[in-house]
């Protein structure tokens, strides 16, 4: 009977190949199983093209095994959590034949990651090793030469911008607004127009060939912009 294999998810960071920490371009070089995940059919992954300078080394490329389940962009929760299911099997089998699986996620994979569903089905039957990765918002406050907080300042991360953004505004001295393209004008006007607003700066594309800076909010907001928002004490 094989030994079952590992589920190493893989934080691949905000984009540069570059950020790729060792631990992970070691384990993508010799992983006989990698999974990327993607929106659709038509698109390849984000986090596969930030990989694929690694895997095109490989001696063995060709024996390499690459599965690109589709996670759909979407809110049905039903839907969503079909295809988790399904992807957690299709690992499971991977696992069971005693091959080690690495799941790619941009950024961490302990931040707003699909990785983390598949983790949480498989987590009492198999290993699973997960490889921390940067994140966007970071990458963009070093993009910007400056930091993130400072001595007791509160940072908050926010996924899309709703009822909570009161307190949020209230309480924080930083914010990482994830997924920007989210976001309404009239709740932007919200923050811009908030007493302890500081400074606000989106990052398109961070740490890619196309980076944008930009004073303020994101007009155009590509799906890559994380936008950051400092506040006054």
């Amino acid at each position: 009977m094989n030994e079952k294999g590992k589920l190493i998810g893989i934080g691949v960071g905000p984009g540069d190949t570059e950020l790729l920490t060792l631990k992970a371009a070691k384990i993508l070089k010799s992983v006989p199983v990698i999974f990327s995940p993607k929106s659709s059919k038509e698109k390849e992954s984000i986090a596969l093209s930030i990989i694929r300078p690694i895997i095109d080394e490989r001696n063995d490329s060709k024996k390499l095994m690459l599965v690109e389940p589709i996670f759909p962009m979407i809110e049905d929760e039903k839907e969503l959590e079909r295809c988790w299911t399904s992807a957690s099997e299709m690992i499971a089998q991977y696992l069971d034949s005693g091959r080690d699986v690495a799941f790619i996620t941009l950024g961490d994979p302990s931040i707003f990651s699909t990785y983390s569903y598949v983790q949480k089905k498989l987590k009492d039957s198999y290993e699973i090793e997960t490889i921390p990765g940067i994140t966007s918002f970071t990458a963009c406050a070093a993009a910007r030469n400056e930091a993130l907080v400072e001595k007791n300042d509160i940072l908050t991360i926010i996924p899309k911008i709703d009822d909570r953004l009161d307190n949020v505004l209230n309480y924080s001295n930083a914010i990482a607004l994830m997924k920007a393209s989210r976001n309404m004008r009239k709740l932007e006007l919200k923050i811009e127009n908030n007493k302890r607003t500081k400074d606000i700066y989106s990052v398109q594309n961070c740490t890619r060939e196309n980076e944008k800076i930009i004073e303020g909010f994101s007009k155009d907001k590509p799906y890559l912009t994380t936008t950051i928002i400092k506040l006054d004490d």
